[in-house]
């Protein structure tokens, strides 16, 4: 899916942060309470541009997409940043192995019954106290796109409550944080934003 529109997304998602300023006061945060704990992981990292903002706050950042292409997209925009092809649902990485983690739009692309598995593997690679930060769309059910970028991708999005998002979160092993949401800059998909902040227990 993401193989066809590597580089249209990359073209209209890589320099996003610098109109969110809402996004960036949360990811500064983020950085602040992980950064010199241990490594990070951007995960459904795209184009690296979370990771990439991350790293130059200071904190120990990888990223890792299902995308072949979207990975060798991000080594070639962020050169200095390491990135590896993985899923989200079975992560190749050691129990207790991560500081924090970071998935701004990953969790949207799985199906709904799906996704408190997918937290639980999250939960797995972390470290007691390490900390996740989720972005998703604010909503109920999905939204469908028959041919996204001009590419003929056909690709479905699930839409998730915060409170929804909560249960899902307290079930695969984290104590929930602060949720907060955000209405849709103009330039954005006009949906409600949703950011959960979640501890391994």
């Amino acid at each position: 899916m993401y193989d066809q529109v590597a580089r249209p997304y990359a073209e209209q998602f890589f320099d996003e942060l610098e109109r969110k300023p809402f996004d960036r006061e949360l990811l500064d945060r983020f950085a602040a309470r992980v950064r010199g704990r241990g490594r990070v992981c951007d995960v459904g990292c795209g184009p690296g541009h979370v990771g990439r903002y991350l790293t130059e706050r200071g904190v120990d950042v990888f990223g890792l997409d299902l995308s072949p292409a979207m990975v060798a997209l991000a080594r070639e925009l962020n050169p200095t940043m390491r990135f590896q092809q993985g899923d989200l649902r079975a992560l190749e990485l050691p129990d207790a192995s991560l500081a924090g983690i970071v998935a701004f739009y990953s969790l949207i692309h799985l199906e709904r019954s799906a996704v408190e598995s997918a937290l639980g593997e999250l939960a797995r690679v972390l470290i007691s106290g390490g900390l996740l930060m989720l972005a998703f769309h604010g909503g109920e059910g999905a939204v469908h796109a028959d041919n996204w970028f001009g590419r003929g991708v056909s690709i479905d999005a699930t839409l998730y409550q915060p409170a929804e998002m909560a249960t899902y979160l307290e079930g695969a092993g984290f104590a929930v944080g602060e949720i907060t949401t955000r209405e849709p800059y103009e330039f954005e998909y006009q949906s409600t934003r949703v950011y959960a902040a979640g501890v391994k227990r």
